[in-house]
């Protein structure tokens, strides 16, 4: 049975009405059709749904890449629409971290500068010490100098999942992060994930169509052309 959030606590996530409509040759197309959420600090919610659902356009309107046609998105008590593209950009530095079924590595980084990134552009103490530390906790310490173009797709999801928690985010959105690797990899990769997020006690969206990977999540709504269908 899926669990509600807290009446006590203050939403992190908080989502009103989102509507998200996009010009196509029929006309205007609904790719989330009134959609309401909220996630509780400290949570773990898993948006199951079949490909082309909405949920990666849900993720990216929570994280506000993209703002909704109608509706209103709140992240930690902050309402998006009220902030410039700056002021968001500013928002997800100070909240967010993020794991993509593509890695989203830059190739011409090594491992290491990779992971401090996030860390360099918040002005945060001892990039370099704090990415080596976070490589060697996802086993990756002897490999920290190598290039994406130099490792695996598991380890370069490793490395995502490094980056993504170098700057202790209050909130962790992950789209399809086992998409692009194999059972036995993908396996390894959730472990990983939810082992850190329970360490650094992060609220947790995960987006998928795999509901085993789902499974691991003990809030779960499922999206179905683009409308919440209910809890799991």
């Amino acid at each position: 049975m899926a669990q509600e959030p807290s009446q006590k606590t203050r939403p992190i996530v908080r989502a009103e009405n989102l509507t998200k409509q996009v010009p196509s040759p029929e006309g205007e197309l609904t790719i989330l059709d009134d959609v309401s959420l909220e996630v509780a600090a400290g949570e773990a919610l898993a948006v199951v749904g079949a490909s082309g659902s909405g949920k990666s356009t849900l993720l990216g309107l929570l994280a506000g890449l993209d703002l909704p046609s109608s509706g209103r998105i709140a992240l930690d008590g902050t309402d998006l629409q009220r902030l410039d593209e700056d002021g968001r950009a500013a928002l997800r530095a100070r909240l967010l971290g993020f794991v993509f079924q593509t890695f989203q590595l830059l190739p011409s980084l090594s491992a290491q500068e990779n992971v401090m990134l996030p860390l360099e552009l918040t002005n945060a103490a001892n990039p370099r010490e704090r990415a080596a530390a976070l490589l060697e906790r996802v086993g990756l310490h002897k490999r920290r100098l190598h290039r994406p173009n130099q490792l695996s797709g598991g380890e370069q999801q490793r490395v995502a999942i490094a980056r993504a928690f170098a700057t202790n985010p209050a909130l962790l959105l992950a789209d399809e992060p086992t998409g692009n690797l194999d059972q036995r990899t993908g396996a390894q990769i959730v472990e990983l994930l939810f082992d850190l997020n329970h360490e650094n006690g992060t609220t947790l969206i995960l987006v998928t169509h795999d509901t085993d990977l789902a499974s691991h999540c003990p809030r779960r709504l499922e999206l179905a052309e683009g409308r919440i269908q209910g809890a799991l």
